[in-house]
């Protein structure tokens, strides 16, 4: 199934940087809280086009700090523009309840590109194609509407229920935003942040795993319909571990994400 282009989304846009999140943006965790992944997308989306946005500039990272969980309702997402130069600039785009204090930060560097101005260089093997693997289900959830059935899972390696490493195609089947087109950045930002558990190493119903940060680093910008995370979680016996993952998309290597992780028992 692909992206429904046009029906309900993630977020409906109610105004100038308002929004209002449906019940697909539900975590599997908490039915008042949203999984990161579908705000991450829409503080990039705001990144992207902000007023005076540079079309001669890309996102090459950016880097999200999760203050609080992010709650299912209207949201107000901010930018303001921290650097500007003539290769670079520093974006930040802040995101929480309307006339509240954000629960969400996302700070980009965008650089200038001029296509094929320089030769490409590849960067890591061809992974399996998401056409070569079955669609796989989420681990259990508790409820049935959420981020896990608004989005199709491929495991070609791993799976959410096997412990980790784990490398999954990951594919919207709503748009980001109700009524919009979906942007191939969408699709990367909305899966980046489930490196953690696709890769988890220890058992979710005796652990908790939880990311108060991502950071991702494009250095292609994706195509298509499809984002694939390839991951893998260390965890010290101290409580503090890193999911690290490779982006891909059909055609190849784009990037790369990161999350700090707080383990605990249960």
């Amino acid at each position: 199934m692909g992206t429904a282009e046009g029906c309900e989304g993630f977020f409906e846009r109610v105004g100038p940087g308002r929004f209002r999140a449906t019940e697909y943006t539900r975590g599997p965790w908490d039915a008042a809280s949203q999984h990161a992944g579908p705000p991450a997308a829409l503080l990039g989306r705001a990144v992207e086009e902000r007023p005076g946005a540079r079309a001669d500039m890309r996102i090459a990272r950016i880097t999200y700090e999760i203050l609080r969980p992010v709650p299912i309702g209207g949201l107000e997402v901010t930018t303001s523009v921290l650097r500007a130069g003539r290769s670079t600039e520093v974006v930040e785009a802040a995101l929480g309840p309307v006339g509240a204090a954000p629960v969400m930060l996302a700070r980009a560097l965008r650089i200038r590109v001029a296509e094929e101005s320089v030769p490409a260089v590849a960067c890591g093997p061809q992974l399996p194609t998401p056409g070569e693997a079955e669609v796989t289900p989420f681990f259990p959830v508790p409820w049935e509407t959420g981020y896990h059935s608004a989005m199709e899972t491929r495991f070609t390696e791993g799976a959410f229920v096997e412990p980790g490493p784990g490398t999954c195609w990951m594919r919207m089947k709503v748009p980001l935003i109700a009524g919009e087109g979906t942007r191939p950045l969408d699709r990367v930002l909305i899966a980046a942040d489930s490196g953690n558990g696709i890769s988890a190493v220890m058992d979710f119903g005796a652990y908790v795993f939880v990311n108060s940060d991502l950071t991702v680093h494009l250095h292609r910008h994706p195509v298509g319909e499809w984002a694939c995370v390839q991951a893998r979680t260390s965890v010290d016996a101290a409580g503090i571990g890193l999911a690290d993952a490779r982006l891909h998309d059909e055609k190849g290597p784009i990037g790369r994400s990161a999350q700090s992780l707080y383990v605990a028992p249960r």
